[in-house]
C-alpha cells in the first residue's frame, strides 16, 4: 500500500540540526540511566514499557488516540528522540514509512531498528500485506522475544527483569490465542464486514470470513472515493444479513463510512468499533481483550 503518513522536509531538517547541536554523540542512556526505546506508535510502546519496566523510557510518537493516523507528521522533536534511541520500533510494511525519514536523519549508527512486520515473517496476499500485525498475536510473540534479546544486549545487567516480565506477558498472550480457539469453534466460516482491513488477523485467526468488496476497504484505507456500484454492494451486505457484525475503524471516518455504519445499525447488525492506536487509560493487553470480548458479543447476538 501507499505511506499514509506525512513528513515536513523542513521540520526534519531543523529536527537534524538541533540533534547535532544538542548531542555532539548519541548518549547510551538517559540522564537517569535507563534505555532509551522510541516506538512509531503507542501500541509498541506499552509493550516495550510492560517489558523493560523501570530499566527503560519509552517515546512513542504516535500516542493521541483520538487522532488520525492516516495524517501523523513527524516532528523535529521526533527527530532528536529517534536521534538519541538505544531502540527504536517501527511496524514496517509501509505503515509508518516516516521512521525510516527519522532513522536516516539520525547520526546514532549504534541504534538498534526492530521492524515488527520483518519479524512476523507475513507474507502479501493477492500482492498487497496487511500491515497492522499487531493485531496478530503470534507476531506479538515474535516481537516481545525480539525485544528482549536487543535489551538484553543492551543492559546485560537487566536481562533477568526483562525475561520475567516478557514470561508474564507471555502467559497472557497465550490466553488471548486460547479464548481466539474458543471463538473459530463456535463461529468459524460466519461472514464478517470491515471498513478497514485493521482487525483482518485476528478476525482471521477467528475463523470469520471477510465479505466486504476488496474495493470498497482498499478505497477507504488509500483514501479515495468508493464508486457507486461498490458502495451498494457493501450495504447490501447489511440490508441482506449476510455478516454478523462490523468492524469499523472509529479514526478514520467519511461518507461512505457513515453510510456503512448507518447500514449496520438500521439493520440490526452490531458494530465493533476498532483503532489503530492504543486507547486512552489501556494497556495493549486490555485492548485486544476488549477487543476479543466485543467480537465475541457480537457474533452472539
Amino acid at each position: 500500500m501507499k505511506t499514509r503518513y506525512l513528513v515536513s522536509t523542513l521540520a526534519l531538517a531543523a529536527a537534524t540540526a538541533l540533534a547535532l547541536a544538542g548531542c555532539s554523540s548519541a548518549s547510551s542512556a538517559s540522564d537517569d540511566g535507563t534505555l532509551r526505546v522510541v516506538a512509531s506508535t503507542n501500541v509498541y510502546g506499552d509493550i516495550a514499557e510492560t517489558i523493560g519496566g523501570g530499566a527503560i523510557h519509552v517515546t512513542s510518537l504516535m500516542d493521541d488516540p483520538a487522532q488520525d493516523p492516516h495524517s501523523f507528521e513527524a516532528s523535529a522533536q521526533n527527530q532528536l528522540a529517534v536521534s538519541k534511541a538505544d531502540i527504536v520500533i517501527e511496524n514496517g510494511g509501509g505503515y509508518d514509512d516516516f521512521m525510516q525519514n527519522l532513522l536516516t536523519g539520525s547520526k546514532n549508527d549504534g541504534t538498534t531498528v526492530l521492524n515488527v512486520v520483518e519479524l512476523s515473517g507475513l507474507t502479501a496476499t493477492d500482492g498487497e500485506l496487511n500491515e497492522h500485525v499487531w493485531y496478530d498475536f503470534p507476531t506479538i510473540q515474535k516481537f516481545t522475544d525480539a525485544l528482549v534479546a536487543a535489551l538484553s544486549k543492551v543492559d546485560p545487567d537487566q536481562k533477568a527483569t526483562f525475561e520475567t516480565n516478557a514470561d508474564a506477558f507471555t502467559q497472557k498472550l497465550d490466553a488471548l490465542e486460547a479464548d481466539e480457539a474458543k471463538l473459530k469453534a463456535a463461529h468459524a466460516g460466519e461472514g464478517v464486514a470491515i471498513t478497514e482491513p485493521v482487525p483482518l488477523y485476528m478476525l482471521d485467526a477467528i475463523g470469520l470470513v471477510n465479505k466486504t468488496p476488496e474495493k470498497f476497504s482498499a478505497a477507504i484505507e488509500e483514501e479515495n472515493d468508493v464508486s457507486p456500484v461498490v458502495l451498494k454492494d457493501t450495504l447490501e451486505l447489511f440490508s441482506g444479513h449476510r455478516v454478523k457484525l462490523l468492524a469499523y475503524n472509529e479514526q478514520t471516518t467519511g461518507a461512505e463510512t457513515e453510510r456503512v455504519l448507518a447500514a449496520a445499525k438500521g439493520n440490526g447488525v452490531p458494530v465493533v468499533p476498532v483503532t489503530e492506536t492504543l486507547p486512552a487509560g489501556k494497556h495493549y493487553i486490555d485492548w485486544m481483550r476488549s477487543n476479543l470480548d466485543a467480537v465475541g458479543s457480537a457474533l452472539a447476538k
